[in-house]
């Protein structure tokens, strides 16, 4: 779901920054609060094993891509916000030496996977989490609304930034083609991966460190 560079106008990736700035600085002041001995390799851990499987992009039509976020286990073990931090930092590393995404939009990258996918899966597991299905719905859940969040990014292009004639300037697809591609392609096929991805890794969590996992829950 990476959006590269000349995706987006400058008008909406100005405004992204103003939006995600203050976000990042409140994130940074609760992951300040919850780092501890115990907590900081498994935030460290997780957070490269997100970078890791982020990196298996499959191309979708619609100008994007598709794969596993890892945004759904961050959030349900540490909360949105501190999941939020950590996928825009392996966003950033991922834009600044792979290419992978843009810096023009790091932030509205980082406010689709990470803050919109975060806070989806922490209010779905809260809904959930005695549901015998809840981990797989909190993970299916992050990954579709970052998909709506991308989509909806990429489809006002041609509304916003278009020529005398009215040829879109940047991406040239409307709403209709980015929610059908992306957000039809995360709701059929990567959402029930991620659900899938965040339910094996959070049960071999709970086998390997039943006891931090017991103290993160009480969050």
């Amino acid at each position: 779901m990476h959006i590269p560079d000349g995706y987006i106008a400058p008008v909406v990736y100005g405004v992204s920054y103003l939006v995600a700035i203050p976000l990042w600085v409140h994130g940074f002041g609760k992951l300040k609060a919850k780092l501890d001995e115990e907590t900081l390799p498994l935030i460290a851990s997780l957070s490269a094993l997100a970078f890791v499987i982020m990196m298996f992009n499959i191309p979708i039509p619609g100008g994007t891509s598709g794969h596993v976020i890892g945004v759904g286990l961050l959030a349900i073990l540490f909360g949105p916000w501190i999941a939020f931090l950590s996928i825009s930092l392996v966003l950033f590393i991922q834009a600044i030496l792979f290419g992978d995404g843009g810096i023009t939009t790091f932030a509205i990258n980082a406010l689709s996977m990470g803050f919109m996918g975060a806070f989806a899966s922490d209010f779905i597991y809260r809904k959930f989490k005695k549901h015998r299905y809840g981990i797989f719905l909190a993970g299916y859940a992050g990954a579709v609304a970052s998909s709506v969040l991308v989509a909806l990014f990429l489809g006002i292009e041609p509304y916003v930034a278009s020529d005398a004639l009215g040829h879109p300037l940047y991406f040239p697809f409307g709403l209709a083609t980015t929610f059908m591609a992306v957000v039809g392609s995360h709701l059929l096929f990567f959402g029930v991966i991620e659900g899938l991805f965040t339910s094996f890794a959070y049960r071999f969590l709970q086998k390997l460190e039943p006891e931090m996992l017991s103290h993160l829950q009480e969050r």
